[in-house]
């Protein structure tokens, strides 16, 4: 896109962390906004901080829900008129080893996290496709679990490995069309997801928000990046050194960078005992569950 100013943006997730921070600075550049969330106190704060009066609306829904996603366009289409800029940003994470899942874990986090973004662009883009300013842009929000399989986050994993995969062939589906998209595969950045989290492992949760309170950058960072995305039509983008890192050691090691950059990782987030703890007692009781 050559520019943000008078074009309307959608945010998901837009309450807290890398969305409220987005949807900040698209303010800033002159966007019109409609801001989505589940809750609405905090997109009501948000949205008297920012003082765009009509320029802004706001709306509660379930991102997972395809019937919201349809009801939500047409909202947002009466309040502005067209979407320019779709931002899939909304997620969630269950903090447990694959077998504690619940099935309803698995649908939480795959529903919110993969198919939120599959059912907004779905609802959308025809929409933004003949758009009266012929651009417009997609950013879909990925990790750099997104790039790297981590133990205790296998199903924020499988989510955000789908998100990269849709995007991306999403980007040559598009190629010649009005629209662009980015995938966007943040580091550890400093939000509320972990705080959120579904976990059993008290112990596991504490050290995952510590770390992501303490030695992690603030969402304003990746809202700089989606940002510079959108305006140099960049198809990827990644966030902190460490998912520059991971990265890069995945795509020189292909078999064993996983394993040697994941361990890495679990030391600086300290999460090895946690998780070591977790696979003995889940290989203690597996003779248990098969006879169930």
């Amino acid at each position: 896109m050559k520019t943000l100013a008078d074009r309307t943006a959608l945010v998901t997730g837009a309450a807290s962390g890398i969305g409220r921070a987005t949807a900040r600075a698209l303010a800033a550049r002159g966007c019109r906004l409609a801001l989505v969330d589940r809750s609405a106190e905090p997109l009501a704060a948000l949205a008297a901080e920012l003082q765009l009066g009509p320029r802004l609306s706001t709306h509660v829904a379930d991102v997972s829900s395809r019937a919201a996603w349809e009801a939500l366009t047409e909202e947002v289409l009466s309040a502005h008129g067209e979407v320019h800029l779709l931002v899939n940003n909304a997620g969630v994470t269950v903090a447990k080893s694959f077998f504690d899942h619940t099935a309803e874990d698995l649908e939480w986090v795959i529903g919110v996290n993969l198919m939120g973004v599959i059912y907004g662009c779905h609802t959308l883009l025809p929409h933004m496709l003949k758009n009266s300013v012929g651009e417009g842009h997609i950013v879909n929000i990925s990790s750099i679990f997104g790039v790297v399989g981590v133990p205790s986050q296998t199903s924020y994993c499988a989510s955000k490995f789908g998100v990269r995969g849709f995007t991306e062939a999403l980007q040559e589906e598009l190629r010649g069309t009005p629209i662009s998209a980015t995938v966007v595969h943040p580091g550890g950045i400093s939000t509320r997801i972990m705080h959120n989290a579904r976990a059993d492992d008290a112990e596991l949760q504490r050290n995952l928000e510590r770390f992501f309170e303490r030695k992690t950058l603030p969402p304003e960072a990746v809202a700089d990046a989606i940002i510079d995305a959108v305006l140099a039509d960049k198809p990827r983008v990644l966030v902190t050194r460490e998912a520059y890192a991971l990265d890069a050691l995945k795509r020189l090691f292909p078999v064993w960078g996983n394993a040697v950059g994941v361990r890495a990782l679990l030391k600086t987030m300290r999460m090895g005992p946690a998780l070591d703890a977790a696979r003995a007692r889940v290989l203690a009781s597996a003779p248990a569950r098969a006879r169930e």
